[in-house]
């Protein structure tokens, strides 16, 4: 009887077993395999649908792959732009004949005492000169910016006249340079060689430079690594600051780009770029005492004399003859000045005058204490200073400054003069 009750059980089981999987066969067969291969994990109430991607993906991985892709341009760009650079920028070293001095101990008792030994312990040490030897004294950089051997260097690269100056190709060729001339106001220089079909940089600019855009600085670094290349952002703009050279001499850099691109000793001259390869600045100073706090001169400062320079063989560049000072809110508040901008005429610690005598400004009637407070149009501030301005003119050129004389706004037409 319980075997009976027991068998009767079993075909009940097998019965609904075999019911499951046919009714679950044809529920596959109704659906003609339009199934997603993901079907298993949808509940069985829930009709199926086929995905289309009509929206973009934005998975984790795919904004990974995204920023690794970015990276690798990135990286590319930097080596096309250095590789672009590479033959265009110099190493300039100078030369100069040292005196050989030679030590020696001089005894001058020897007339009374002889070769005695008493006389040792008068020995009084003395220097002679025995000849002279030439001798590397300093090194920089530069790039080529024409094909026929001219070269932008800082002028304090060049500045000794007494010195001899030798140009190295990045393909180990040595050249006698000549100093064309020296800028009368900015630190740069321009050089020549003797040799044609060189490669010269492309020119950009600095007007629409932005914080923390890549910079990529070239130079001869520390006078002995050639050709270094080292990558930064623009961390400073419209920056002005006091450097010290080599003999003790001190200059102020006005209007000069910051940079943390590392410039070592040596990469003075040598330029600094932006990711198209194009010149934007040439490397001047750094901060001895800071980590990688560098400065270099706009291009633009150089860029429009440049032609000129190459054909007269002399840099000139446009001045109006006048000792200011660029006005903020600062030295307004203090001198209690009318406006918190322009270019105060005053005579400063290095002016003999306010305005020079026969100078632009002198001819054209500015007088001391005026404020120049726009070049055609163009306002004058801490990070626009008059000398910026000036320098996108050409001697010659004739501009309206706009003057703020005893509390009365006038307007004066001035030719530029030649420095």
């Amino acid at each position: 009887m319980k075997s009976s009750k027991h068998i009767s059980k079993t075909i009940i089981l097998i019965f609904f077993i075999v019911l499951f999987c046919v009714l679950g066969a044809g529920f596959l067969i109704a659906q003609n395999n339009s199934l997603n291969s993901s079907w298993l994990f949808w509940p069985f109430n829930t009709e199926p649908k086929t995905v289309t991607n009509t929206e973009p993906i934005t998975t984790a991985t795919t904004i990974k792959e995204s920023l690794y892709q970015s990276k690798v341009d990135y990286e590319q760009k930097i080596i096309n732009a250095v590789k672009q650079a590479e033959n265009s920028v110099v190493s300039i070293v100078a030369t100069k004949d040292l005196p050989i001095i030679e030590s020696y101990y001089y005894n001058p008792f020897k007339d009374f005492f002889g070769d005695d030994d008493f006389g040792f312990y008068f020995q009084i040490p003395q220097n002679k000169q025995k000849g002279t030897q030439k001798k590397e004294v300093s090194s920089g950089s530069g790039f080529v910016v024409d094909p026929n051997g001219y070269i932008i260097t800082n002028r304090h690269v060049v500045e000794d006249t007494q010195a001899e100056y030798t140009v190295l190709l990045n393909d180990g060729s040595k050249h006698k340079a000549t100093v064309v001339s020296r800028d009368p106001s900015e630190d740069f220089a321009l050089v020549k060689i003797d040799a044609t079909g060189l490669k010269p940089l492309k020119l950009g600019t600095a007007d629409n430079l932005e914080l923390g855009q890549t910079a990529i600085a070239i130079g001869n670094a520390l006078g002995e690594f050639q050709n270094t290349v080292s990558v930064g952002v623009i961390s400073g703009l419209h920056r002005s600051v006091q450097a010290l050279d080599d003999n003790g001499n001190i200059a102020t850099l006005n209007d000069v780009i910051q940079t943390d691109a590392a410039i070592n000793p040596g990469n003075s001259g040598g330029p600094l770029l932006n990711l198209n390869g194009e010149v934007i600045g040439v490397n001047v100073a750094i901060v001895r005492s800071a980590q990688n706090i560098g400065f270099a001169i706009p291009i633009n400062k150089i860029k429009n004399i440049l032609n000129d320079a190459i054909k007269t063989g002399k840099i000139t560049v446009p001045f109006i003859g006048i000792c200011h000072t660029v006005i903020n809110s600062d030295i307004a508040e203090k001198e209690k000045l009318a406006v918190d901008y322009g270019a105060w005429i005053t005579k400063g610690k290095n002016c003999e005058s306010a305005i020079s005598p026969n100078s632009p400004a002198a001819n054209a009637g500015l007088k001391e204490n005026d404020i120049i407070l726009s070049i055609n149009g163009i306002k004058i501030t801490e990070k626009n200073p008059l000398t910026s301005i000036i320098r996108n003119f050409s001697v010659g050129d004739t501009v309206k400054l706009e003057i703020l004389r005893d509390n009365r706004i006038i307007n004066i037409s001035l030719k530029l003069g030649s420095r």
